[in-house]
């Protein structure tokens, strides 16, 4: 893979991405379908990004498939070194991944310096998972019959087909790549046409590291390149991010030749501020929770529910930190919220908070932009007391910074609460109580609950969700081995 379109993306006042990259050469396509890419902050025009036809999707496939039996073939070991290298190489170019992503997403620096740090140290514990011995190694299982053997096998699945969004480029693209490749696969990555930049600054990285021509390749384009993707027929695995209705067409086309499937799709999720939290605490986690990234996460603990006793005194506490937030482009430490990702998704966000209202829903208070923000796709954040259970802004997944708040009276009813929705991502909750903390983790039907901290995600926990949040789970020893296949063998003892 070569860097060209790398640097024309910082140097040059518009680039154009390539429909495809394969074996390492880019391949861009006269009088292609293009998709125009925004610096988010500003509305303003950066580039351009090529959509790949069947020709180069097929080429794609076809180039991973040959690589993968020498792929496949090289120890854990040497996997493991070349994803240590590419964790060095991404912390060396923080600076300029970090630009990209202030650039394109509009995320203020510390946000666009924690996916950083995200990305490179997904890479580093995959390396360190390849280094352990044992995690390749057969395992033996005990039987009841003396004169054979029984042992357990990981191998790799095969061909991966990555297809990430666009709200945490080179994140959710490393949670993907780094196990897939420290497994022994060989991937097609599909990156969102809006933020495909450092996703190329990415694959760079990855080239430079040491993985051989074919065994990443990335194909261009929006949603009509992602289903030919999954439907290709040497495709052996899927491993999709995004909105829970494209989870479904992607599960559909899997079934159709039974290709495996992890699914991390969408959230509706709970914040739970019990009658002794520390209130000044529960603010700063929901602020966090509804805000971070301007709500564009499957994570948003957007749902806050508040124990009567303390209800007055958080919403007061709340509103104050609301509307202190400074939204604006990335310049500073002082920025805390940065725009949408396009004016499409804004005007989405907009539309479901005037539906919600119309249905009855009361906006308590809201944020303010800042003068700088001009021509971005920014919205201030808003804040809705005491929605109706079926108001969309309660039960929907908004996407954007619009958080609901309700009260609750007993730990029964906040769980209640907390637990009716189709989703099950991620819970937070805010107690001094332990014996209620230890009721609250058993209770909740999510896959990751969070007691007193900020939304903290690292590689050794695994990320995954119940319901319409998804199938399977990314990060940790499970993401390994979601792109392993399970083997056993008997054999004669003597």
């Amino acid at each position: 893979m070569t860097t060209t379109t790398t640097h024309q993306a910082t140097a040059a006042t518009t680039f154009t991405l390539p429909a495809a990259t394969i074996s390492g050469t880019p391949h861009q396509i006269a009088n292609a379908e293009k998709t125009p890419i925004h610096n988010a902050a500003t509305g303003a025009l950066i580039g351009w990004q090529e959509h790949a036809t069947a020709t180069e999707i097929d080429a794609a496939v076809k180039a991973a498939h040959a690589s993968l039996p020498a792929w496949r073939a090289t120890s854990p070991t040497t996997r493991g070194k070349i994803l240590k290298k590419i964790a060095e190489l991404i912390e060396s170019d923080r600076d300029r991944l970090a630009a990209m992503q202030m650039q394109v997403s509009g995320k203020p620096p510390f946000e666009a310096n924690l996916d950083v740090s995200d990305a490179a140290a997904t890479f580093s514990y995959y390396a360190d998972l390849c280094a352990t011995a044992s995690t390749f190694a057969a395992e033996p299982i005990e039987l009841p019959d003396n004169t054979v053997t029984g042992e357990r096998h990981y191998e790799p699945v095969g061909v991966a087909a990555l297809i990430v969004p666009w709200n945490f480029p080179m994140v959710t693209t490393a949670w993907k790549t780094a196990p897939a490749l420290a497994a022994g696969c060989t991937v097609v990555l599909k990156p969102s046409e809006f933020t495909s930049p450092v996703e190329h600054m990415l694959a760079a990285i990855i080239a430079e590291a040491g993985v051989p021509d074919g065994v990443v390749n990335i194909v261009n384009g929006g949603g009509a390149v992602g289903a030919q993707l999954t439907a290709h027929p040497l495709i052996d695995k899927i491993s999709f991010t995004g909105s829970t209705a494209s989870g479904k067409k992607v599960m559909q086309a899997a079934a159709e030749d039974m290709k495996r499937v992890t699914l991390e799709l969408g959230g509706k999720s709970a914040l739970i501020v019990r009658a002794d939290a520390d209130i000044e605490r529960a603010v700063s986690l929901a602020i966090g929770g509804a805000f971070a990234n301007a709500g564009q996460m499957c994570s948003a603990t957007a749902r806050i529910l508040v124990h009567d006793d303390v209800y007055r005194k958080f919403m007061a506490a709340f509103e104050s930190a609301v509307r202190a937030i400074v939204v604006a482009p990335p310049r500073g430490d002082d920025v805390a919220m940065g725009p949408l990702v396009s004016a499409a998704q804004r005007e989405r966000v907009q539309s479901l908070l005037a539906q919600g209202v119309d249905a009855g829903a009361s906006v308590a208070f809201s944020g303010q932009l800042d003068a700088a923000c001009g021509d971005g796709f920014f919205m201030a954040p808003v804040v809705v007391a005491e929605p109706a259970a079926d108001n969309v802004l309660w039960s929907d997944e908004v996407f954007g910074p619009v958080a609901c708040v309700k009260s609750f009276r007993t730990d029964d009813e906040a769980i209640a609460l907390a637990n009716d929705t189709r989703y099950g991502l991620v819970a937070t909750v805010v107690t001094a109580d332990q014996d209620a903390a230890r009721r609250y983790k058993a209770q909740l039907r999510a896959g990751l609950v969070w007691i007193n901290t900020p939304q903290l995600i690292f590689p050794q926990v695994c990320w995954g969700g119940l319901g319409l949040s998804g199938i399977g789970r990314e990060l940790g020893l499970a993401g390994l081995r979601s792109y392993q296949e399970l083997r056993h063998s008997i054999a004669d003892a003597s």
